[in-house]
């Protein structure tokens, strides 16, 4: 088992779609809808007490801390704490003029245990140079290292090399490797700046028994926390992101009220972890999260608990796996994750090929937040309907849904709903 988990994580960590899944505990994946099975969604409004909360304070006050909690405990691990004393900012060098005078390009490095230079996180920033000062911007991290999401030659090439990603690659060969991802012209042109950093900064994406990336910082953070519910590598992976966010309040050109917080597929699920336990994130995208992101854990279909916990057991606390066979007792499902960012605005997103992710069980997750929205006095996810929506037709209001045609990608299409969203709900 121990080689086949090896062998998994080095086909599967590309950022590419999980396209031949590999099954466990012999499980078929499910694909037909008449055999996704019936269920009762969790209510997102119930308290454990058996009270329901009827006000936005008992919401606030009650019901979501209690839901964090659990999501905590039984699914991602406890979110650590700061040491700020040891959180330090450098900005290592910037070019005025990148993309033809466009934008301004900045790398700043954020170390997360200073005066020690490990653990840190690389940020590539660009920031319009016509646009009003301070911007909104967007932050997304990104899968092979900042040097790939453009091929300007000024950005540096990952120095990570204990990256599953990076290891044995020539760094040049990959420069704009996936730039088609991440069309940074694009939102330049419409105001907003662009941010991101390789995810694996953070966190190396391996099982390795939570020793490496910014895990050797939390055990002093988790001594009174079971072992079993202590964080793992997407509350991991969110913890950084806010990290980010802190490094972010210290750029001027930066408004860091206005920062939208994005990932694509596990850096989706990472992006929903960051927006629920960081309020200060103004929106938040999930691009084709799937299981353990958007789509609802009780729907048998695509990948399950079984699947994801069995080829990527660091990604959740051991307690989530406990529930293989018995989702039924799950005390929530991921309506709530969504329900937890309120009343905030939040982008789910589904690709029409991508059926592992499964995009109806994503829609319904939205779908069913939409209660806690309307509590919070906002439009929810509008007129959307009970049904998942034609492909390349948005849909939503706050809440705001789309699958679009195609495979398991961030792409131009995805891109123009999430600036036209942003516009809506981010700008002044």
């Amino acid at each position: 088992m121990k080689l086949l988990h090896s062998v998994l994580r080095t086909a599967c960590l590309c950022a590419a779609a999980l396209a031949a899944p590999v099954l466990f505990a012999d499980e078929e994946t499910n694909y037909d809808e008449a055999l996704a099975g019936s269920y009762t969604l969790p209510d997102p409004l119930a308290c454990a007490d058996g009270t329901r909360v009827a006000a936005p304070e008992e919401w606030f006050g009650k019901r979501r801390p209690e839901l964090l909690e659990q999501f905590q405990t039984e699914m991602y691990g406890v979110m650590p704490g700061v040491n700020r004393e040891r959180l330090a900012f450098e900005t290592l060098r910037e070019n005025p003029v990148a993309l033809d005078g466009k934008a301004a390009f900045k790398e700043m490095r954020v170390y997360f245990d200073a005066p020690n230079p490990a653990p840190k996180l690389d940020l590539l920033i660009c920031i319009p140079n016509r646009a009003e000062k301070p911007v909104p911007a967007f932050l997304i991290p990104n899968f092979q290292g900042n040097h790939t999401v453009c091929s300007d030659p000024w950005i540096s090439i990952s120095d990570n090399t204990e990256a599953i990603h990076t290891r044995n690659v020539n760094g040049e060969e990959r420069r704009g490797y996936k730039k088609d991802r991440y069309p940074i012209e694009t939102i330049i042109d419409r105001g907003y700046a662009f941010v991101t950093g390789f995810y694996e900064d953070i966190d190396p994406d391996f099982d390795d028994g939570r020793q490496n990336g910014v895990h050797s910082l939390f055990a002093a953070m988790e001594q009174d926390v079971p072992e079993e519910s202590r964080a793992a590598t997407i509350t991991a992976w969110a913890w950084g992101l806010s990290r980010a966010l802190d490094a972010l309040e210290t750029v001027p050109e930066i408004d860091s009220s206005r920062v939208a917080v994005a990932g694509h597929s596990r850096l989706g699920k990472t992006a929903l972890w960051a927006g629920a336990n960081d309020p200060r994130f103004a929106l938040v995208i999930s691009n084709d999260s799937g299981c353990g992101g958007a789509a609802l854990t009780r729907r048998n279909f695509g990948e399950t608990i079984n699947t994801i916990t069995h080829g990527f057991p660091h990604w959740f606390c051991p307690r989530y796996k406990t529930y293989i066979g018995r989702t039924d007792e799950l005390p929530f499902d991921q309506h709530e994750l969504i329900a937890l960012i309120a009343p905030r605005p939040v982008y789910v997103a589904s690709a029409s090929e991508d059926l592992w992710a499964d995009p109806t069980g994503e829609f319904l997750s939205a779908r069913n937040a939409d209660p806690v929205y309307r509590l919070l006095g906002t439009e929810g996810i509008g007129g959307a309907g009970d049904t998942p929506p034609e492909a390349d037709t948005p849909v939503g209001a706050i809440i705001h849904y789309h699958r679009r045609t195609g495979k398991h990608n961030i792409t131009e299409y995805d891109w123009a709903q999430y600036l036209d969203f942003a516009d809506r709900y981010m700008t002044n």
